[in-house]
């Protein structure tokens, strides 16, 4: 009841139940053990007497013996503990608990919990909290509970490949191959054998050609030398003689150092003077024994170690590049998590909606109550540029059979669900009471001191594999206004999604800068503000940071342009404004931009 009454009249016990059959059912269950203690108390019993006897008299007045009580508390804690332990036990016929794969593999609850802190909506408008029952909790408290529910990363095996990149090590990874397999020339030019005195200067013959190409396609491989590692080079050159070289070719057998081009003039050619025969080489300075060579293995030495546990393959391609160097032809990473996005409400379209003709360019014209589905693409959009993959999960009606089954089924594919929208306390807000009461799960928390964001819930929910093992799946169930979906995404849903990545504790999150205020920031006087903003770097290296406007959590405008939040405290009774110059934290979502 959502205004209840009672009272004494004289001596008699006055209580208001509902209109309907059902719900006054319900409620005189709930109170009738308390009512042979309260008439009496209401026909002038002496108190002191009365509760003489404690709980236990009271309970045998009332015909509710403590073994009963205890019984079924017992119960209770028999259900939870087994619970916890794979379903030891079955209640294959035990009523309203159903323990079955017929709906996705979750473990079913028809009989919610007496810790349920969620509307039931079953009971109607007038039932439903006027306040939310979920306490208040700091960021950094909710951050600190994400990352002890997130489940640890699981390690696979992965060729690579494009596909490779944004994934996270899980081991050491060696050398195959040294890099270079063979001597090789940095230079364009003439590989010689310098004397021991480095003094070579006159007319020299060109006995050999070495270029950059496999030693089968070389012109001149029927008279190629083998070294010791088996590698083809080109004839081996004497003392008085030199090679033509290229860059990154092979040295010849016998070759010392390699003598740019710029160092030599051309001095005789063949008869056909297409080939060079003699060039004479002009270097005062002498020449030095490995003079513009690489050496084997002098990147790239075969059996050490060229990345760490840990570090991520990321898009610029220098790990990627390193490991194909390396000859590596698969790694051990952390497997990304698979995600889901759904979208909740009557009144979202999708956002290129045209229900007269779907295959139109062009979205259709809005009618009254509905809105665009700006969350989705908004969320699709900032999960990939985070390096990973979403999946669209569509869009959820406010029927509660309708959200649990779309709900089941994205808990059944992927790891982390995420979802906009009925968090609040509306009617419609459905989100938690369908996770408590119909999916099983724990909601950790569902609400958070902050701006905007208020309403961000996050929850666990265990789902059986194919194996019958119990695994847990995380569901953030964010605000459905834009602002408020993008900033919870970006504070508490990436952590978790680093950290079930296997990305090292210091780089979960995003990264942190100091910035300093390009003008004066109104303060929220109840909680800390994560304000939508652009940082930029001035001439001097300094990070300033000034607002994209208006900062209402419905404003999608203030998400343009913003690659930071901005980490403003709880203003004061003596500070409600933070001036220019000050200096705050600022979280990047973005590169930062060059500033005037």
């Amino acid at each position: 009841m959502s205004r209840p009454a009672a009272g004494v009249r004289h001596k008699s016990l006055v209580v208001t139940l509902p209109g309907s059959p059902k719900g006054a059912k319900e409620n005189l269950l709930a109170i009738i053990k308390t009512l042979p203690h309260a008439c009496l108390q209401a026909s002038g019993a002496n108190s002191r007497m009365l509760h003489a006897g404690g709980v236990r008299k009271l309970e045998a007045d009332a015909g509710f013996s403590s073994s009963q009580r205890q019984g079924e508390g017992e119960h209770a804690h028999s259900h939870q503990h087994h619970h916890q332990h794979h379903h030891q036990h079955h209640h294959h016929n035990h009523d309203g608990h159903v323990h079955s794969r017929a709906h996705g593999n979750l473990v079913r609850h028809t009989i919610p919990s007496s810790q349920d802190l969620s509307n039931d909506p079953s009971l109607g408008p007038t039932r439903r909290h006027r306040e939310s029952p979920y306490p208040m909790i700091s960021v950094g408290s909710a951050l600190a509970l994400i990352s002890e529910h997130t489940p640890a990363p699981e390690i696979h095996n992965r060729p690579v490949d494009k596909h490779l990149i944004n994934s996270v090590l899980a081991e050491d990874v060696v050398a195959q191959e040294n890099v270079p397999a063979f001597r090789a020339s940095i230079v364009d030019g003439y590989a010689v054998v310098a004397p021991p005195d480095g003094k070579m200067e006159g007319v020299f013959p060109v006995t050999a050609i070495s270029h950059a190409a496999a030693a089968d396609d070389a012109d001149d491989a029927d008279s190629a030398d083998d070294d010791s590692f088996g590698h083809r080079h080109p004839p081996s050159l004497k003392s008085g003689e030199v090679a033509r070289i290229t860059t990154g070719a092979p040295l010849p057998l016998g070759a010392t150092s390699v003598i740019m081009v710029e160092d030599t003039i051309l001095k005789t050619t063949t008869d056909d003077g297409g080939e060079e025969k003699e060039v004479e080489i002009q270097i005062p300075q002498g020449v030095r024994q490995g003079d513009n060579i690489r050496e084997v293995g002098s990147d790239i030495v075969q059996g050490s170690v060229i990345l760490r546990k840990g570090e991520v393959v990321s898009g610029v391609g220098g790990e990627i590049g390193l490991l194909a160097a390396g000859g590596v032809p698969t790694v051990r990473i952390y497997r990304k998590p698979s995600i889901g996005i759904l979208s909740t409400g009557d009144e979202l379209v999708p956002h290129d909606h045209n229900h007269t003709d779907p295959l139109a360019h062009e979205p259709e014209p809005l009618r009254v109550g509905q809105v665009r589905d700006t969350n989705k693409i908004t969320l699709l959009s900032a999960v990939r540029e985070s390096g990973f993959e979403p999946f669209d999960l569509g869009i959820a009606r406010d029927d509660p059979d309708s959200l649990e089954e779309t709900l089941r089924c994205g808990l059944r594919r992927f790891d982390v669900v995420i979802t906009t929208g009925g968090v609040s306390m509306g009617e419609l807000d459905l989100l938690k009471p369908t996770i408590e009461r119909k999916l099983g799960g724990t909601i950790h928390f569902g609400r958070v001191a902050m701006k905007p964001g208020k309403p961000t819930t996050f929850a666990t929910v265990p789902v059986k594999d194919n194996h019958g093992h119990r695994r847990s799946k995380l569901l953030f169930a964010l605000p459905g206004n834009p602002a408020s979906a993008l900033v919870a995404f970006h504070l508490f849903v990436l952590p978790a999604l680093h950290q079930q990545s296997g990305l090292p504790r210091e780089r979960i999150g995003l990264p942190k800068a100091p910035v300093l205020l390009g003008h004066d920031f109104a303060l929220d006087p109840h909680r800390p503000e994560y304000h939508r903003a652009v940082v930029t770097v001035r001439a001097d290296g300094v990070l300033t940071a000034s607002s994209t406007g208006a900062q209402r959590s419905s404003k999608v405008g203030s998400l343009r342009a913003a690659n930071a939040l901005l980490c403003l405290p709880a203003g004061t009774s003596g500070e409600s404004i933070l001036k220019r110059g000050s200096k705050v934290d600022a979280l990047l979502m973005g590169a930062i931009r060059a500033g005037q």
